[in-house]
């Protein structure tokens, strides 16, 4: 077996490994996100909704729906799959960064299973009268639980890599808003409550609060184990 296909072995199964590992601490985290979130179809929530329409449709003014629907566009998954694997291809390929080709899919993928397993189980219809069109269930909102994970990310990548302080920032800064103006426009063009973008914010943070540490730990540890067979092998006489 030749080392390139060992390499490639091994990153096959470190995706494997962290992948499973971070879906099942993804269920429990869907547990205690459903009983923490269990009052969310309550009297002051439907009002908290309904304030919420009128103040962003003040906000943003009655004839933006354009652009809103270009700001939308950005998490949704189409979208999010396409930049992820041009992330994968650059850190994979260019950078030659391994880790971060096995972190973007786990997050990303993991972020869009979860909001499937949440919108299921919660079974919420969409607003009524939207502005424009959408399918699925409501709670919680995947354009908001997948930017906030996977914008979140590149905030992470930005803080982590980028030197120079005004830059760093101000990276950080614009992704910042960005995450906050997508839930906006969810709620703008009424195909998700405020609830449901607030609910989406909070399990796509604390999944990538999880995620990152996890699958750093769970990288370090695999390598080890990965790397004493591999060396073997290397120091085996050619035949």
């Amino acid at each position: 077996m030749t080392n390139a296909l060992r390499r490639l072995l091994a990153g096959f199964l470190l995706f494997i490994t962290e992948f499973a590992i971070m879906l099942t601490l993804g269920v429990v985290g869907v547990v205690v996100f459903l009983a923490v979130s269990r009052e969310v179809f309550d009297q002051d929530a439907a009002s908290f909704d309904a304030q919420a329409f009128r103040w962003a449709r003040d906000l943003m003014g009655a004839e933006q729906q354009v652009w809103v629907e270009a700001i939308t566009f950005l998490a949704s998954r189409n979208f999010i799959t396409t930049v992820a694997l041009a992330l994968i291809g650059w850190f994979l390929f260019l950078r030659r960064h391994r880790w971060y080709s096995l972190l973007i899919p786990v997050v990303a993928l993991g972020s869009i299973s979860l909001n499937l397993v949440l919108k299921n189980f919660y079974n919420r219809p969409r607003p009524l009268l939207p502005l424009t069109s959408a399918s699925g269930l409501s709670f919680p909102s995947g354009h908001a639980m997948i930017s906030a994970s996977f914008y979140g990310l590149l905030i992470y990548l930005v803080y982590t890599h980028v030197r120079r302080p005004v830059w760093r920032w101000l990276l950080i800064s614009v992704l910042g808003l960005l995450i906050l103006i997508i839930g906006l426009t969810r709620v703008y063009l009424r195909v998700h409550y405020a609830t449901d973008v607030l609910a989406g914010f909070t399990a796509g943070i604390v999944w990538l609060l999880i995620a990152i540490p996890v699958l750093r730990r769970v990288e370090f540890e695999t390598k080890k184990r990965l790397r004493r067979p591999l060396q073997s092998l290397d120091e085996q006489p050619a035949s």
